[in-house]
C-alpha cells in the first residue's frame, strides 16, 4: 500500500545522484494509516497467513500469545525495529527496489538487534536486466544527533561501500529456500555477487533512514554533501513529534489481535 503518501507530507531535494528527503506527518495522516501500519508491522515478524492460521486453530488469545512472543518488549528494541520496518516500506514504495527478506522474522532474541546491514534492497534493472543493490542503515531515536549520523555513515562506507558478505548470503539463502522461481534466480544472483564482487559502486546505492522527534539536524545534510558521488545516495528523515509514545502505541496495537 502507499503508506507514506497517505501519512506524510514530504520534501525531496535532488542533486545528481544524491537525494535528501524529509517527511512530516499530515493532519489526520496517522489515523488513515494506523490499521494498515499495524498489519505491516506484524508481517515483518511473521507471515500474516500464519498468524491467521493460528487464530483459526487456536483462537485469538492463544494466537496473540504466540505473536507477542515474537514482538520486542524493550523501548530500545522497539525503536530500532520500527525504524527498520519503516525504512523497508519506504524503499519499496518510493524507490521501487524490493527488500526481499523480512529480517525481523529471523531474530534469535526479540529484544536483540540483528547483525549485518539493516536492510538490503535488490532488483534487476528494467533496462539491462542486471543486479542492483541498496545497502541501508536505519536509525530511530528521540533526539537525532551528529554522532548517530556519523556512525551510520561509517557502517555504510565499510567494506568499500558494499553490502557485507554475511548480510548478502543471509538474503540469498532465504531466497533460495523459496518455491518462487524469480526469488530463486534473485538469490543466485546475490550469492554470485558474494563470490565475484562484480558490481560497480554505481550499482550499489546507500540509504541512511532516520526517524526522530526533533527536526533533522544540520549534520544530516552535511553527511549527504560529503557522501560519495559515484553511487545513488538517499538520506531520509521521518519526523514523529511524539516519537516514543508513537512507538509504544503502535506495538500495543500490533500485539492486540482483537477477538473478531
Amino acid at each position: 500500500m502507499a503508506l507514506f503518501k497517505k501519512w506524510c507530507d514530504s520534501e525531496k531535494d535532488e542533486e545528481g545522484r544524491k537525494r535528501y528527503w524529509t517527511l512530516v506527518e499530515k493532519d489526520e495522516g496517522r489515523a488513515k494509516i494506523q490499521a494498515p501500519l499495524v498489519e505491516t508491522m506484524r508481517s515483518h515478524y511473521d507471515r500474516l497467513e500464519r498468524i491467521a492460521a493460528d487464530v483459526e486453530r487456536l483462537g485469538y488469545a492463544a494466537a496473540a500469545k504466540i505473536l507477542n512472543a515474537e514482538l520486542p518488549k524493550t523501548p530500545t528494541a522497539r525503536s530500532g525495529d520500527l525504524g527498520e520496518i519503516l525504512a523497508t516500506e519506504l524503499v519499496e514504495e518510493e524507490i521501487g527496489l524490493r527488500v526481499p527478506v523480512r529480517r525481523l522474522r529471523y531474530k534469535d532474541g526479540r529484544n536483540m538487534a540483528m547483525r549485518g546491514d539493516d536492510f538490503i534492497g535488490a532488483e534487476y534493472g528494467a533496462g539491462d536486466g542486471k543486479l542492483w543493490l541498496l545497502k541501508g542503515e536505519a536509525k530511530s531515536s528521540k533526539v537525532l544527533g551528529k554522532t548517530t549520523i556519523t556512525n551510520a555513515r561509517k557502517v555504510l562506507d565499510r567494506d568499500n561501500g558494499r553490502c557485507t558478505p554475511d548480510s548478502l548470503l543471509f538474503v540469498a539463502n532465504r531466497l533460495l529456500e523459496s518455491a518462487n522461481e524469480d526469488d530463486v534466480a534473485l538469490g543466485r544472483a546475490i550469492r554470485d555477487e558474494v563470490g565475484f564482487n562484480s558490481l560497480r559502486p554505481g550499482r550499489i546505492g546507500h540509504m541512511l533512514f532516520t526517524m526522530s522527534e526533533n527536526a533533522p539536524p544540520a549534520a544530516l545534510k552535511e553527511d549527504l554533501a560529503a557522501a560519495a558521488k559515484n553511487r545513488d545516495q538517499y538520506v531520509v528523515n521521518l519526523r514523529i513529534e511524539d516519537h516514543q509514545e508513537f512507538i509504544a502505541e503502535m506495538y500495543e496495537k500490533a500485539a492486540d489481535l482483537g477477538n473478531d
